[in-house]
Formats: C-alpha cells, structure tokens, sequence
C-alpha cells in the first residue's frame, strides 16, 4: 500500500484586535485602530508565506452589568477600509473579512467584495456570520428580529443571492475592438427570488481574476455544518483537542458529497494560539504568564458572572466559587455570546472541577478558556501543528496572536522555517490569489442554492 501524501499545512493570521486573547496591557502591545499595526501584522504574515490575513468585526459595544466591556474601548474600524487599504500595501496574501449576512443586503454584499477580490488581484474572502442578538439589531434598522432557526436559512439566501450576482457575467459578457472603436457588452439581468429577496438587476463587475471571493463560514450547530458543507470553501472553527478536531472533520467532510463536492473543496480551519520558548520548560512558564495577564482578576469574575448571571463582585478572584446558585438573567453580559445555554449544568460542571482541582475561581476560568494553544520549541510547535493536519484533525490553523502588532513576528521567524523543514509548508507562492494558495478551483460558475435545494430552496435564474 502507498503511503498517504503529506498534506500542505494552511495558515492564516488572525488581527488580534479586539478579543480576550489580546493582551493589551503589555507594554509591547501597540495601537488596535492605527493603520500601522494592520500594516506590521499583514506584511509579517506575508513575509512568511501565510495564506491570507482575517479580520472579525464588531457591530455594537459589549456590555456586561451594564457597563462597556474593557477591551471594546479600543474600537474597531471598518472592515472593507482596513482591507481595501491593506490591499495596496500587501502583494500576495489573501484578505478575508468577517462580515454580518443578517444585517446586510446581497446587491451591497456582492458589490463591496467583488470590488475588494478586483482591488487586490482575487485575494479577497468572506466570513459568513449570522446574529440573532436583539442587542446588536438595535443598531440597524430591522432590528435583532431573526430567531435562532432562521439564522441560517437568511445567511443561505443572501450567499444565495450573492453568488448569483457574482456569476452573472457569462464570459463573452465583454467585447472589445479596439481598431473599429468598440466596447459592448451583453450583461444579462439576475432574477433571484427567495422567502426574503427579489432581486431584478445586472450586477455592476466583472468576475475577479479568482472567479469570486473565496467564502469562510464560523458555526458549529447543526446547521451551521450543514450550510459550511453545502457552501464554504474554509470553515473557521474552534475545536481545541486532536480527537475533537478529527470528530469535527471527519463530520463536515462528510457531508460534502451529496452537494457534489470533493475533500479537497473545503478546508477547515481551526483558531488556535502559540507560546514559544528556547526549552519546553520555558515555553511552559511564559504561557502560564500570557494566560494570567489574559485572564486578570476582574475578567476572571466577569466570566463567571456571565454563567452565573448576577454580581459576582465582591468574591475573591482567588478563592473558592460562590456557593450561590445561577440567577435566570440572560442579560448580564449583552452583545456577546454567554457561555452557558444551560447555567446550572455548567455550574455544577465547574465546581466539580475546581472541587477535584483544587482550583480558585482564576485558575478555574483560565482553565476552561483556554484556545487550542502549541506550546514548546519552535521545533516542537512545528511538529504539533504537523501532526494535527496530517491526522486530518484539520487543514491548518488561523493563528491568534495575543500582542498587536508584533504578536506573529517570532512566529514567522522560528516556526515557519521548522515547517518547511519538515516538507509540510511552501517556500514561496505559487500562485497570485487566495485560492491558488488554499488549493481550491477558480470557478467559471460556482454552483448557487446547494444547501436551499436540500431545505427547500430559493430560485434563481
């Protein structure tokens, strides 16, 4: 039997910004809204070869007892303008944005992306998200007025919609003549129809040199399997052991045939973190360090606020969790996800742990928010990040920084080296866009309304 090829190792860098990775206590830790730091972070991960850049985004200001959420302060800037901006300033690297579909309209979708993927080359890509947080609807006109079970069925239909748009132009859509003076052109109109769009136009772009933008989609229900499988071409997940990664590409691969789909159509990649040290005992006692200064005291409680649902304040960080029960309000924490769907279960889960541990309630929160993180020598990180993708545990890894700007520098510098070593990772781009480097088909036609077809379908023509 031949052995198995070695699968390509895919990276991406995540802009730290504003999450509770960052560090922005640290005395290395620069600007979150300065162009500069997006510049630094981008042309780090340029220079070593990553596959693209990835921004999140940030619709309202987290509240938690009422109060801004400490690291919302920074701010966030706009996506299309950071990345639009990045594209002028960056040759190679892909340029993926997080961008709302429950909040945003196709036409205004199509339109900002295409014209983003056109700016850089056919580097651009798109993180389908979804919302059913009434909080942030406030701050758009429709409101936060999307249930949980339609999430999914608006996200499909406005990627629906959007690709329609974008595959509208046939290829003899242009005609030029230079000699007799003659620019034609033959657009034909887009009629999409669904339960929540009606749209009759001719879209205002060509495709881009990639076909259309490479699409990212975040969610682990149900659901949101299905729709990555029916839609995405990378899925950006958070599964932190080698046995749950493998469970969860194992899953969504799966799913990939009945849409007519190959293995290779869909990359999942999770978040994870990275701590280096020149002995293992040394990476070891700095991630220890990065987690306390992650989780301080403050933070500490205000997690376990969000499970437990009252003021937490007047515990001691490090000592025991409070013998009060959870309180039913789901609005302690507003604009966030909780972290508990069940408050009590999670509880009695928690105090069993810190009772067998012996742990306070810090300890306790570092514990259970710990990312996945590669810990060790620049040596040892390579072999781990290694064996998770040929274990087919994923395709790669979104890298998450705690400092920015400068947070990927060593990274690049001592890992990337270790992996091509290793055969598992380029030493040069090979191609011009961001599916030339995630190995994925540049589309003529991308196939419209899998996953509607297989939930009763939307039409379009």
């Amino acid at each position: 039997m031949s052995a198995k090829p070695r699968k390509t190792v895919h990276l991406a860098a995540h802009f730290p910004g504003v999450n509770n990775t960052t560090v922005w206590a640290d005395p290395e830790s620069e600007s979150q809204i300065d162009f500069d730091s997006f510049v630094h972070l981008a042309r780090t991960a340029e220079r070593g070869l990553f596959d693209f850049f990835f921004l999140a985004e940030g619709l309202r200001l987290r509240e938690h007892r009422d109060r801004i959420h400490d690291l919302d302060v920074v701010g966030r800037p706009d996506t299309f303008t950071v990345l639009n901006a990045l594209a002028g300033v960056t040759d190679k690297l892909g340029l993926a944005g997080t961008i709302n579909s429950t909040f945003n309209e196709p036409f205004e979708l199509a339109k900002q992306f295409a014209s983003l993927d056109h700016l850089s080359g056919g580097r651009a890509a798109w993180n389908v998200v979804t919302s059913s947080d009434a909080f942030t609807g406030e701050n758009f006109r429709r409101g936060g007025y999307l249930e949980h079970s339609q999430r999914y069925r608006r996200a499909a239909e406005v990627v629906d919609a959007t690709r329609a748009l974008w595959n509208s132009w046939p290829a003899e859509a242009l005609t030029v003549d230079r000699e007799a003076g003659v620019f034609s052109h033959d657009v034909p109109e887009t009629h999409y129809r669904s339960s929540q769009f009606d749209i009759i136009g001719r879209f205002v772009l060509p495709p881009s040199p990639q076909g259309h933008p490479v699409l990212l989609q975040a969610g682990d229900s149900d659901d949101g399997r299905e729709f990555g499988a029916a839609s995405a071409d990378a899925i950006f997940t958070g599964h932190g052991t080698l046995e749950a990664g493998q469970r969860f590409y194992a899953d969504v691969k799966g799913r990939l045939a009945k849409y007519g789909r190959g293995q290779d159509d869909l990359k999942i990649l999770p978040a994870a973190t990275f701590v280096l040290g020149d002995t293992e005992q040394e990476a070891q006692d700095r991630a220890r360090h990065i987690r306390r200064q992650q989780v301080g005291p403050q933070t500490a409680i205000a997690f376990l606020e969000q499970v437990w649902g009252r003021d937490l304040s007047g515990y001691n960080p490090d000592g025991p969790l409070p013998e009060v029960e959870p309180a039913d309000n789901v609005n302690i924490t507003r604009g966030r996800v909780r972290h508990a769907k069940d408050p009590r279960a999670v509880a009695d889960a928690w105090r069993a742990k810190a009772e067998a541990e012996n742990l306070s309630i810090r300890e306790l929160i570092i514990d259970v928010t710990t990312r996945q993180q590669f810990i060790g020598t620049p040596a040892a990180v390579a072999e781990q990040i290694d064996a998770y993708v040929q274990a087919d545990a994923s395709d790669g890894f979104i890298l998450v920084p705690h400092l920015t700007p400068g947070g990927l520098d060593e990274f690049v510098d001592r890992v990337v080296p270790e992996l091509q070593e290793r055969g598992s990772f380029r030493t040069e781009y090979t191609g011009s866009t961001l599916r030339d480097h995630l190995g994925l088909s540049h589309p003529e036609h991308s196939h419209p309304h899998r996953y509607l077809s297989a939930h009763e379908g939307a039409r379009a023509s």
